[in-house]
């Protein structure tokens, strides 16, 4: 039997056939990770399962399970994991932006086989899932469901998303925050390209009508990096400005613009108890399952 690669490269997703085809690879991958080092016993809680202890009904001992590992483990079901999560991912005119690099994502298109592997391993644990994506306005809101329809509906809109026009974190997350009904996980995927103060009110909103949230911070390497050399024209997608610039004339004082926006970005979130992950577009996208799962044994 084949087994399923545990850190996938994102651009290999592309040469795939079909969203739900990604996604899947990359849940199996991970899980089938998680029973081997270095997470060694992080599976114990994980999806469905828990170790069993004296007391449990014999007959919610999962005896395939007992036959692999020599250990007892009963089934959780979904009425006793009732997690309510909705992804909303970016979709704004920034998030085309791609490196370029043979095979390599945009941002948006990395947002979306995360937004798909995050809803194919929700809806595995049993937990609702749900999507909104967005620009300066809401453009699709699936709500929070966890039959296998939700997840291919989920799939469906996320195949083929385009980038669409300029950021405004502010008004489509407030507008958010007031109509998701129930309180549960709220997880970002943007590029948070905005204004800092008016993306932390906004976050700031979801905590205060009780949601945990996750963010994850999409960006392409050359966005942190600067590599250029030759004096070339940078178009802004969302305003539509160009500027002809010399890169090493800049170099330094760009940089320091993104380390004082990367910075300001992650205390902001610590300071309003919002999660936060960095994700470059060439990382494997199992980093981010195990974040997104950490985060939610702990809160446990």
């Amino acid at each position: 039997m084949t087994e399923v690669p545990r850190f996938l490269d994102p651009s290999t997703l592309s040469r795939l056939s079909s969203m739900e085809m990604r996604a899947r690879i990359v849940v199996e991958g991970f899980v089938s990770g998680l029973h081997k080092s270095p997470y060694r016993g992080f599976g114990v809680e994980f999806v469905e399962y828990r170790q069993y202890t004296p007391g449990d009904d014999i007959r919610r001992v999962d005896w395939k399970a007992v036959g692999r590992s020599d250990r007892y483990y009963v089934k959780e079901y979904e009425d006793e994991t009732n997690l309510q999560c909705v992804l909303l991912l970016d979709r704004s005119a920034s998030m085309g932006y791609g490196s370029g690099r043979s095979g390599a994502l945009d941002k948006l298109e990395y947002g979306a086989y995360l937004a798909a592997s995050l809803a194919h391993l929700i809806t595995r644990q049993g937990d609702g899932v749900g999507l909104v994506t967005f620009d300066r306005v809401v453009h699709d809101y699936l709500p929070p469901g966890s039959k296998e329809t939700q997840l291919h509906a989920i799939h469906s809109t996320l195949e083929g998303l385009s980038a669409g026009e300029a950021t405004d974190l502010g008004d489509p997350l407030h507008e958010l925050a007031e109509s998701i009904p129930r309180r549960g996980l709220v997880i970002l995927i943007s590029d948070l390209i905005d204004d800092v103060e008016q993306m932390m009110n906004a976050l700031m909103h979801f905590r205060f009508k009780g949601h945990e949230v996750l963010v994850f911070h999409v960006v392409d390497r050359q966005e942190l990096t600067f590599p250029f050399s030759e004096t070339a024209r940078f178009d802004d997608p969302e305003t539509g400005e160009r500027v002809t610039v010399t890169p090493s004339a800049i170099r330094d004082e760009y940089l320091e613009a993104v380390r004082d926006f990367m910075e300001s970005i992650r205390t902001g979130c610590a300071r309003i108890q919002v999660d936060y992950e960095r994700m470059e577009t060439d990382r494997p996208l199992d980093f981010a399952l195990f974040s997104y799962l950490s985060r939610r044994m702990v809160k446990r």
